[in-house]
């Protein structure tokens, strides 16, 4: 996509002064950024953004991510947000696009470790092609992951990579339901 209309189908969905939601400004800050949100929308999700370039690359992961190398987790990405999205937190109305409550469950930083034949791997590039490993270092969720795309559509797999962030009997997306910016739950937005 063009730059400068990367954000054009995010602006698209939504009433952005309705719904209280960033629009998105032109500069780019710190690199290598990440964040989950919690989404009570419809049905309840998480979104994972990781920044690349100017924009947060972004997945919905339906049952949220998993410190359990054995789990596979469906991941749809959705629409590039704006790198405001790293701090949103609110209520976005009934009749708006993606209406319901969202908090940061989970932010910091990643390393993208994407390599093909021992070479690295860009993360656009990455991305392009339907893979993707990273590091996280959040305050919630740690380690290696990997997202590889399924076929041509927009469904991917997120998976925990066995290692020192691994936990099989660790239920983050269960159990650690506040805000890691404000100590908020999505129950005390609603």
């Amino acid at each position: 996509m063009a730059r400068g209309r990367k954000l054009d189908e995010y602006r698209r969905k939504r009433d952005l002064k309705r719904s209280g939601e960033p629009a998105g400004g032109r500069g780019k800050g710190a690199t290598d950024r990440f964040v989950i949100q919690r989404h009570e929308a419809s049905r309840l999700h998480y979104d994972l953004r990781l920044q690349v370039g100017d924009v947060l690359v972004s997945w919905a992961v339906p049952k949220g991510p998993s410190l359990d190398p054995r789990d596979k987790r469906l991941a749809v990405q959705t629409e590039d947000h704006p790198l405001d999205y790293l701090v949103f937190e609110g209520r976005i109305p009934a009749g708006e696009y993606g209406a319901g409550t969202m908090i940061v469950w989970d932010t910091g930083t990643y390393e993208n470790v994407t390599a093909k034949r021992g070479r690295p791997i860009a993360m656009a590039d990455a991305v392009e092609h339907g893979h993707v490993s990273f590091r996280l270092e959040g305050e919630k969720l740690s380690g290696g992951f990997a997202l590889s795309r399924m076929g041509e559509g927009r469904n991917w797999l997120l998976i925990k990579k066995d290692d020192e962030g691994a936990d099989r009997r660790r239920k983050p997306a269960k159990t650690q339901l506040a805000s890691v910016l404000t100590g908020r739950t999505n129950r005390d937005l609603a």
